[in-house]
């Protein structure tokens, strides 16, 4: 296994596409020719419950099948996550963050010091656009464009190829949702934080 191996957990509440948005950022690598893998890990089955999903991408094979305990990225799709100590566990101070919320990076504390924080208001993107079940917002595809904005892990067209063939339903509408996100998506490198006891969530 290469030294390039990334990788990503995710976190969000069920119903969000949490899970979906891994897959389609594994699959995004897949078409640019790297290796990758994406599995989530489920608590309670309900709607609004947490859940995790991880996205590994390398240059080589990966034989890893583990959860991951240290991301290189951390993608937190509902805000509740910033004070839940859960979400930040492993959390290193080379850590990017890729987080949905209206608020500029620059009005962000984070609970741990990370190398780079991004943030987009993915929830509004949702609602526009009608990306909604049970009038809950569905933010999976645009945080999916804010990964991409921040991290450069996959390409911007290779991730729209990816949504097309993984998502039959409303493409177009959640391409649009993964390209308003891109451009909205507001980076800050060396965010400010202050290291407190956070919710065990």
């Amino acid at each position: 296994m290469g030294d390039d191996l990334i990788e990503i957990r995710w976190h969000g509440r069920g119903g969000q596409g949490a899970v979906l948005a891994s897959r389609i950022v594994a699959k995004a690598a897949f078409l640019e020719g790297k290796w990758s893998q994406a599995f989530p890990f489920f608590g309670a089955e309900r709607r609004g419950a947490p859940v995790m999903a991880f996205t590994r991408v390398s240059s080589s094979p990966i034989r890893l099948r583990s959860q991951i305990y240290e991301p290189d990225i951390l993608v937190l799709l509902d805000p509740m996550f910033l004070n839940l100590e859960v979400a930040w566990r492993g959390v290193r101070p080379d850590t990017v963050v890729v987080m949905n919320v209206p608020e500029d990076p620059s009005e962000i504390f984070l609970p741990k010091r990370v190398r780079r924080l991004a943030t987009v208001d993915a929830t509004a993107i949702s609602m526009d656009l009608g990306l909604k079940v049970a009038g809950l917002p569905v933010p999976n595809s645009a945080m999916v464009g804010a990964l991409v904005k921040a991290t450069g892990i996959v390409g911007l067209e290779s991730a729209e190829k990816a949504v097309k063939a993984m998502m039959r339903r409303l493409t177009d509408v959640n391409l649009e949702a993964l390209k308003r996100a891109h451009a909205e998506t507001k980076v800050l490198d060396n965010p400010k934080f202050v290291p407190e006891v956070i919710g065990e969530g």
